[in-house]
């Protein structure tokens, strides 16, 4: 799709294992409709086998699809900023881990670090919660991220209320249009119920 054709999209991924398999079908659909997609996974995500699947498995899928090498260290990362590489950045699935390090500025990661040099720019960065602990200790994060200037959330909801009352997971189907909405300076309904 022509629409998609020239936007520049830095995905990165963090270590929310369970949730690979629909973030890598949505990084396919943003390749299929002609989006420029940077490839970005922390460390943890990049390197670690699970009973979710193999490390090396995922990354030569996410590479075959955007047709780059993953950008998995804090110097792969720091260009981001100073080259102006990236027209938005999505972080999908974002652990309660990695939005902690957001909210408090800490850097210590390819993730992070990519986050920190594309908002230097002014461009807009594109959250998707996926945490057991979102309505609990990570809630205030979530708080003081959706408070910031160019900081945007996919829509998301409770997993599993019952057996995980505190557990939140971002709605992935709606990536796309969470992009388009934070291209334009605007919040999509970041909540469900």
């Amino acid at each position: 799709m022509d629409e998609w054709k020239d936007i520049k999209i830095g995905y990165a991924i963090c270590g929310s294992f369970c949730t690979f398999r629909r973030t890598i079908d949505e990084m396919r659909i943003l390749a299929q409709k002609g989006a420029d997609i940077y490839p970005i996974m922390s460390q943890n995500a990049y390197s670690l086998d699970t009973r979710f699947g193999k490390a090396s498995d995922f990354v030569d899928e996410i590479e075959e699809i955007c047709g780059k090498s993953v950008i998995h260290t804090i110097p792969q990362a720091e260009p981001i900023g100073p080259k102006k590489l990236l027209d938005v950045l999505v972080i999908s699935p974002c652990t309660g881990n990695t939005l902690a390090k957001l909210s408090c500025g800490v850097t210590d990661t390819a993730v992070a670090l990519a986050a920190k040099a594309h908002l230097r720019n002014a461009r807009p960065l594109v959250i998707g919660v996926s945490t057991n602990d979102a309505l609990a200790a990570a809630a205030k994060n979530i708080g003081a991220l959706m408070n910031n200037k160019n900081i945007y959330f996919i829509p998301m909801s409770q997993d599993d209320p019952v057996k995980k009352p505190n557990s939140v997971v971002v709605h992935f189907d709606k990536t796309p249009d969470a992009i388009q909405y934070a291209l334009n300076h605007t919040q999509i309904q970041p909540m469900y119920l």
